[in-house]
């Protein structure tokens, strides 16, 4: 008997790394679960690798048509949501000296304004005692050079879960933040202009951890089942971390 059997779940950003592994974990434990992602061919292939009657809807967390149509595609399939990981995020590297408006809109656009929207689209649909997980970051434990937008972006999930638990906790909703460390993901090694600097990246963020390796993506994806699931059925407003060690020694 799996750990989400019965009930269904939706996962944002579902295309690769955290987002796709914890989609998979899920389904995996008997969850319904219909998944986000903005280029379609992705999300097909992903829908097909995460299997169990997976739904993929395409679309942009950040743009409000699409997030109308993802809760109207769930709603159509008569199912309510017991759980939902808003995980669709990511950033770029910018020293101050370089941030731009665009830069700015788009990161706050992708990680908080879609956020926001999400959860607010899915409150109609949110069963009593479900849980609601954001994906936030250790980058908001520490100071990392050009980093500062993208931590200050998720510093705002941080808060903004700690405050939709309070508010949500007359139905029983759980709102509780899930915070990877460095993980071996597609988006991480995008950060970097070229293989060689990725492997580069990579090795030196891999020598800051105690654990001297990055997190694999199915780990973050355990912690995220433990959000969702039963187990942490006395955890809201909270923070998860899953960092190696790095910010906690």
């Amino acid at each position: 008997m799996g750990q989400l059997d019965g009930r269904t779940a939706l996962v944002t950003g579902a295309t690769s790394g955290i987002g796709l592994a914890a989609a998979r974990r899920f389904a995996a434990e008997g969850a319904q679960v219909f998944v986000t992602g903005r280029r379609k061919d992705a999300l097909d292939e992903a829908v097909e690798g995460i299997g169990h009657g997976a739904v993929g809807v395409p679309g942009d967390v950040a743009e409000q048509a699409d997030l109308d149509r993802l809760f109207e595609t769930i709603a159509a399939a008569g199912r309510g949501l017991d759980v939902v990981l808003a995980n669709a995020g990511g950033g770029e590297f910018a020293a101050l000296g370089e941030i731009t408006p665009q830069h700015y809109a788009d990161t706050f656009d992708r990680n908080v304004r879609g956020t926001v929207f999400t959860v607010q689209g899915a409150l109609p649909l949110l069963n009593d005692g479900a849980s609601v997980v954001l994906t936030g970051s250790t980058a908001t434990l520490h100071g990392t050079p050009a980093f500062g937008l993208y931590a200050a972006s998720k510093a705002a999930i941080h808060q903004l879960a700690r405050t939709w638990a309070v508010e949500l906790a007359g139905r029983g909703i759980r709102v509780n933040t899930l915070v990877p460390g460095s993980t071996a993901t597609p988006g991480l090694r995008g950060l970097a202009p070229d293989d060689a600097a990725a492997d580069a990246m990579v090795e030196g963020m891999a020598a800051g951890i105690p654990l001297r390796r990055l997190a694999r993506p199915e780990e973050i994806a355990a912690g995220a089942l433990f959000l969702a699931s039963d187990q942490s059925s006395f955890m809201t407003g909270s923070e998860l971390v899953l960092d190696g060690g790095q910010d906690q020694v």
